[in-house]
């Protein structure tokens, strides 16, 4: 089997249609959740900490300096507000991701539940049955 031949294999898989299909919409679904964090979280949490925002919070290690000959220096600083931004971020996917999960395996139970109903018997032994019945007589 040639190269090209194995790659188109692998290609007509569903399993990579759906892995591409889910990393087009994951990547869709984190702009949003981007969006939604920047545009509402973090100015609502910037109202309540007195109009700062959350991605300027920072500890100043070194303040901002100028030198003799009077060149700016920079400040050094840890910056945590961009990490508390992007935990937001990471906690908002992975809580509705979660929500998708639980909707999708209480459908896949209830699925499960009704193939496992005992279905009535076959023709085959509806018809073994007549023909012992009818034999006991």
């Amino acid at each position: 089997m040639g190269m090209v031949s194995e790659f188109k294999a692998f290609i007509a898989r569903g399993n990579v249609i759906d892995l591409a299909v889910a990393v087009v919409i994951g990547a869709a679904f984190g702009k949003i959740v981007t969006a939604l964090v920047n545009g509402i979280v973090m100015p609502v949490l910037a109202t309540l900490t007195g109009g700062v925002n959350v991605s300027d919070w920072k500890i100043v290690l070194d303040p901002a300096t100028v030198d003799a000959a009077g060149n700016e220096v920079a400040e050094v600083a840890i910056s945590y507000g961009m990490f508390i931004q992007s935990i937001i971020d990471f906690l908002l996917i992975a809580f509705v991701i979660f929500l998708f999960v639980k909707a999708y395996n209480r459908l896949k139970r209830a699925e499960e539940a009704a193939e496992e109903a005992p279905a009535g018997p076959t023709e085959e032994v509806l018809l073994l049955r007549e023909i012992r019945d009818s034999l006991r007589k």
